[in-house]
């Protein structure tokens, strides 16, 4: 699975990092979501499913 964000829609909610927080981080200056990889390890798709799912801007798009 490939992981890939529009950070320009990001409204800074944090709930990815919250799900996933090895997978997302948020930028310091504005909160704005950060990928820290995009082909997470399969232990953590239910957490990167779970992250997108609770998106509150549907910024984070997953391609299998």
């Amino acid at each position: 699975m490939k992981v890939t964000i529009d950070a320009d829609k990001c409204v800074s909610a944090g709930q990815c990092v919250l799900s996933a927080p090895d997978i997302f981080d948020q930028r310091e200056d504005d909160g704005v979501v950060a990928l820290l990889t995009d082909t997470p390890p399969q232990d953590r798709l239910d957490q990167v499913h779970e992250a997108a799912s609770l998106c509150p801007a549907r910024v984070i798009q997953l391609v299998d």
